[in-house]
């Protein structure tokens, strides 16, 4: 009899095992985690300027942007993130108008040159540079289950920037446009910036160097000019710079990033 009520037990835990086995669920877990991440991307700019004859604009575009952030990406799928880039021209004769702004700077032959202390071409390329630091945060919305790591990031960030031209010699020497003479003609800018940012963001279920996000951002800028004198024919400036300045960026960005946490769990259900 007691054989029996052992056999009997024995095959009730098992179906009960098989029956547990048989309606687990695996759901793939969000990670709390923090990342750092190698920005570059591409941008559009309308960095303006006015005169008597309208509004135009000051460079040239497209610019190249390298950056480096980091952040912190919650288990609610919230972000807190910082970066900062470095944004320069992808011409190296970018800036706009450069013989009818800087006139002192350049020969009034029919090829206009800057030139040199030996009395040659200095071979001189014009184009801008800045440097922008931001902070702000964002949040991932899931398109599904299968990784709910993964999906829409909309993101804000509000930060300074700063940018100038500059000027880039060969070996002959031209110092009209170097040292102190370059701050004249230089255009350099500090001010406030806010940016919108959507894209998609992709981590990996399986591979740690997997993981990245590709996102258009809008930048808007307000800046002043930090020179004391300005010379610029164009901008009728001779003096300071009282202009207040609203620049847009449009920049396509891919970051490459790497969480510093182990791979994504599962959560097990049993029912």
């Amino acid at each position: 009899m007691k054989q029996l009520v052992s056999k009997v037990l024995l095959g009730i835990a098992l179906c009960a095992a098989v029956t547990a086995q048989a309606q687990i669920k695996l759901t793939q877990d969000t990670i709390a985690t923090p990342i750092i991440g190698f920005d570059f991307g591409t941008i559009l700019a309308s960095e303006k300027f006015s005169t008597a004859n309208g509004t135009h604009d000051l460079y040239v575009s497209p610019y190249l942007y390298f950056g480096l952030e980091t952040g912190y990406k919650f288990k609610s799928n919230w972000l807190l993130a910082i970066d900062g880039g470095l944004t320069i021209g992808a011409n190296m004769d970018n800036l706009r108008y450069k013989e009818q702004r800087m006139p002192a700077v350049f020969s009034h032959d029919s090829v206009p040159i800057a030139i040199g202390t030996n009395g040659t071409d200095a071979n001189t390329s014009f184009y801008n540079r800045a440097l922008s630091l931001r902070i702000g945060g964002g949040r991932i919305f899931t398109l599904g289950n299968n990784n709910p790591n993964s999906g829409i990031l909309v993101k804000a960030l509000a930060g300074i920037n700063q940018q100038k031209t500059i000027f880039m010699l060969n070996d002959v020497n031209a110092p009209q446009i170097q040292g102190d003479y370059a701050r004249l003609y230089d255009h350099k800018r500090r001010g406030f910036s806010l940016t919108e940012s959507i894209g998609y963001w992709f981590m990996s279920n399986n591979y740690n160097f997997f993981n990245f996000y590709v996102a258009l951002e809008i930048t808007q800028q307000w800046n002043h000019s930090v020179r004391d004198y300005v010379l610029d024919e164009v901008m009728n400036l001779h003096g300071p710079d009282n202009t207040k300045y609203f620049d847009m960026l449009y920049t396509i960005k891919i970051c490459w990033m790497f969480p510093l946490k182990g791979k994504t769990a599962y959560d097990y259900y049993f029912f």
